[in-house]
């Protein structure tokens, strides 16, 4: 019978004393027999299951080989290790079942009503946000996002936003035509059409306050400004697509964010959405030349790569490679 437990004795003996003598060290042959002893799992044995459960996914989901790697070096990922296998598995449940309404023009759903039909629990899908966050990105170590962000960017809403626009410009909707209203006004996505008019700029707002401040500004201006409520919606996307597919392509398309990662992501986003209706999107003020010293703030070599990345994404090579000079970040409140 093979010997799982060995006792090292001060004399450094083994399995033999003297009367008097004490036990040093205590060697395990096997850390299987001691967690079957204690009656638990061990953390290999967990490992190795984790992995067969998530090898089917690999090539639709190429983070997730990663993911196990990091695993296997005895780390986590957004505080999930191993055993959280499942909940991967039920994070690309959601994102299959979103793709699914998007194909069906069903962009918008409320979270809890998602979460009934995917797994008869009202509540299962808000747990998710981690790993569904990290699935979007395809990216172990992106910034993590609120929850709210991430179920937007796959329509799925706690609230429905209306959409904010400004400027003076006419709009196409459901039931009038008409200009806005000063500073802004607010519609279903759904509702708007198109742009009658040749406003002189098309510019998408990554932030609130900002938005705030520039239609204050420029709400008597020819020209159309669109909050993009943070990440844009599936339901925002379509209805962007819609307006700036009715413009001229002389109308320049631009897009003004935040100068990090999760702003540039944002650009990537819009960028295919513009080049859908035919358009390019321009940066406005995004390149990190625009930013004075004392606005900068420091950004690691990962935040910067994944920066680079994402900027060349949205068709921005100069960009990209500025940034990787700058290595530095600012928040788009800051420039208003």
């Amino acid at each position: 019978m093979t010997t799982t437990v060995r006792l090292v004795w001060d004399q450094g003996s083994v399995n033999e004393s003297a009367p008097d003598d004490f036990i040093e060290r205590v060697n395990l042959a096997t850390l299987t027999s001691l967690a079957d002893f204690l009656g638990e799992r061990s953390r290999g044995d967990i490992q190795a299951e984790a992995v067969a459960l998530l090898s089917s996914q690999f090539d639709s989901f190429p983070v997730l080989v990663q993911l196990c790697e990091r695993w296997a070096l005895l780390r986590t990922v957004r505080r999930l290790g191993p055993e959280s296998a499942q909940a991967w598995l039920d994070a690309i449940r959601v994102i299959v079942f979103a793709r699914g309404l998007r194909e069906a023009d069903a962009i918008a759903l409320p979270i809890r009503e998602a979460s009934y039909r995917i797994f008869k629990d009202t509540k299962r899908l808000e747990k998710l946000a981690p790993a569904v966050d990290v699935l979007l990105y395809n990216d172990l170590d992106a910034l993590p996002r609120p929850g709210d962000e991430v179920w937007k960017e796959i329509g799925l809403f706690r609230e429905e936003q209306p959409i904010r626009l400004a400027g003076n410009v006419t709009i196409k909707r459901e039931r009038l035509t008409a200009t806005l209203d000063t500073p802004y006004a607010a519609f279903a996505a759904t509702s708007l059409l198109g742009i009658v008019d040749v406003p002189e700029h098309v510019t998408t707002i990554e932030n609130l306050t900002t938005f705030h401040s520039e239609a204050r500004r420029q709400c008597n201006e020819r020209c159309l400004l669109i909050y993009t409520g943070g990440t844009p919606s599936p339901a925002w996307r379509a209805m962007y697509r819609r307006l700036i597919a009715s413009i001229p392509d002389s109308v320049p398309v631009r897009h003004w964010g935040d100068i990090d990662e999760g702003g540039y992501r944002i650009a990537t986003l819009i960028a295919q959405d513009s080049n859908h209706a035919g358009k390019i999107l321009q940066p406005w003020r995004m390149h990190p030349d625009d930013i004075q010293e004392d606005l900068r703030r420091p950004a690691s070599e990962g935040t910067v790569a994944r920066m680079s990345r994402y900027a060349l994404s949205a068709g921005w090579p100069e960009i990209s490679a500025a940034v990787e000079i700058a290595k530095m970040t600012v928040e788009q409140e800051g420039l208003a």
